[in-house]
């Protein structure tokens, strides 16, 4: 066993999840089982969800090796139901993206193309984050997936984001993995386009997929030989898109006799195929070494098939199945090309008769619904939060406090008001201004009990709601508070101290004993709003920077000038 398959122990299972996911992706299946086997301990001793999820992922991807589809499914299920737990990122898009390509290999393509979705979305959300090792591999497994769901400009789209991200991240051998998987996507793309009859395009795209592989050519990386054959192949497809034939079908038959001898069942079938389609198209220009040619593709064909579908590649097992009878009916056999159309129809069934099209529109509908829910979330959320502070607003608070129900325990409300805002306004500017009720804001959440919840009313004001609190226990909050304005360091902002005056009030929880008043505590909260009101008006013309309750007053004792009587200063 080598280094990279080294023993796992059971407190790393991010150390796991990195390997597990390498051996995923290479063909000898039993690395991954031996993997699995080692690991399933770390992935079952870590509780998160995140955890529990990559473990069925997994568990499912085993299921579909040993040929249980049931056990698979399950698995698929439970991973599915513990992502629901997770917070959106980049690792939950990455678990997503991986389980899409577990139902892609299972032909499972609706419930593959709704993980994809799903996993997309949240690689191009605000969720994602930085540039992470997750992020880039989430957008190399959605682009894996996308070619097997047949959406191939949606596959090298993944693909080149995917190549983008690892390109800022320092591992080489990321890095040079998702160069080869753009450039694979890129020519396989081309190739379609070619066939398709848009030249153009398909060279445009051929020449991406020889820059790409020559980059990673000259990187200082050394990888393992099966992918820089693959790499090999790749350019010379690329090579056949951009019409180039004589230039490709030399180096392929060269990596091919390497690829036989020391290559993979799936990496035969893969080179067998970009061989066969070259021949195709040497036979079809040279009209003397046709038939020729023809033979040895239909028997390039017939290899590659049995390779594919061995290797649980279905898709393009079928695409094999398709061509040979193709090229058969070109070659003059009509019994032979109907043997090969009929697999082709068997295999396909009815899931497979949707065009390319229709597969592309259901992802961009259901990538557009998904966009529209996140949309009306945040027309939600910024309908109920002040875009200044960040705190809830006065709609927020007001829908807040008409779902409590008053009585059944105590509920205290402050009022909170800067003091002379007004002046801060004009002598400073308004944009000081907003910087002031920002810091007030950020203080008055950092010194509230957890629990306690902070909004923005109304200009410089702010109320607090204050659950269970009596009055007392309100009192001695709001007084931390006031304090902590009064001591914050403003000298950055204007010349002077910022000082707040706060009113309390408190609606007692009900007594239920026989002697209790029928009508005490069961004000609503707008009453209980405007005595805390009245008491702010208290603690303004009582001197500012102070806390008034019904109790009592809390904070700094007035100023000569400020102790006068008349209206309410600011």
């Amino acid at each position: 066993m080598s280094s990279s398959q080294a023993r796992v122990t059971s407190g790393a299972p991010a150390a796991v999840l990195w390997r597990l996911l390498d051996a995923s992706s290479r063909e000898d299946s039993t690395t991954f089982l031996a993997l699995l086997e080692d690991a399933d301990g770390a992935l079952e001793e870590a509780d998160e969800p995140r955890w529990t999820a990559w473990g069925r992922a997994f568990a499912a991807r085993r299921a579909l090796i040993e040929n249980d589809p049931e056990a698979a499914a399950d698995a698929v299920a439970a991973a599915r139901e513990a992502l629901d737990k997770c917070p959106p990122s980049a690792d939950t898009a990455l678990t997503l993206a991986y389980l899409a390509h577990v139902q892609v290999t299972a032909d499972h393509f609706d419930a593959a193309m709704l993980l994809a979705v799903d996993a997309s979305l949240l690689t191009e959300g605000p969720n994602a984050g930085e540039p992470t090792r997750a992020l880039h591999q989430a957008h190399r497994w959605l682009s894996l997936t996308l070619s097997g769901l047949d959406l191939e400009e949606l596959a090298v789209s993944h693909a080149g984001r995917g190549h983008r991200i690892a390109a800022v991240l320092p591992d080489l051998g990321d890095q040079w993995q998702m160069l080869q998987l753009s450039a694979q996507q890129h020519a396989e793309l081309a190739q379609t386009l070619r066939r398709r009859g848009d030249s153009d395009r398909a060279r445009a795209l051929s020449a991406v997929a020889t820059a790409q592989a020559t980059e990673a050519r000259e990187m200082a990386w050394e990888p393992d030989p099966a992918d820089a054959d693959l790499l090999d192949v790749v350019q010379a497809w690329a090579l056949n898109s951009s019409d180039d034939l004589d230039g490709a079908i030399g180096p392929l038959r060269r990596v091919r006799r390497r690829v036989q001898e020391h290559g993979g069942l799936w990496l035969r079938a893969y080179t067998d195929l970009v061989l066969a389609r070259l021949l195709v198209r040497v036979a079809r220009r040279d009209e003397e070494g046709e038939e020729e040619y023809g033979e040895e593709a239909v028997g390039l064909l017939v290899d590659a098939a049995g390779g594919f579908v061995a290797s649980g590649d279905r898709r393009r097992y079928r695409q094999c199945l398709l061509e040979l009878g193709q090229n058969s009916a070109d070659l003059g056999r009509p019994a032979e090309a109907l043997h090969w159309l009929e697999a082709y129809r068997a295999d396909s069934g009815r899931a497979h008769s949707r065009s390319r099209e229709m597969w592309a529109e259901m992802f961009v509908r259901r990538s557009r619904l998904r966009e529209a829910e996140r949309q009306a979330a945040l027309l939600r959320r910024h309908a109920l939060e002040d875009p200044l502070t960040g705190l809830g607003n006065r709609r927020s608070a007001e829908r807040r406090l008409g779902a409590m129900r008053l009585g059944d325990e105590p509920l205290s409300l402050a009022v909170v008001d800067v003091d002379r805002f007004k002046k801060v306004n004009d002598e400073a500017s308004h944009t000081h201004g907003d910087a002031v009720l920002r810091r007030v804001a950020d203080l008055l959440r950092e010194h509230s009990r957890t629990g306690d919840e902070v909004y923005r009313w109304a200009g410089d004001e702010f109320l607090v709601v204050l659950p269970t609190a009596t009055e007392a226990q309100a009192v001695v909050v709001m007084e931390r508070l006031r304090a902590a304005v009064a001591a914050a360091d403003w000298s950055d902002l204007i010349p002077g101290p910022v000082t707040v005056s706060i009113g309390v009030a408190t609606a007692p929880a009900l007594d239920d004993g026989p002697t209790a008043d029928p009508l005490r505590g069961r004000v609503g909260w707008k009453a209980l709003f405007d005595t805390a009101d009245l008491h702010l008006f208290s603690a303004k013309r009582s001197g500012r920077n102070r806390v008034r309750a019904p109790g009592g007053t809390a904070g700094e004792e007035p100023s000569a000038t400020d102790a006068t009587d008349g209206p309410a200063p600011a």
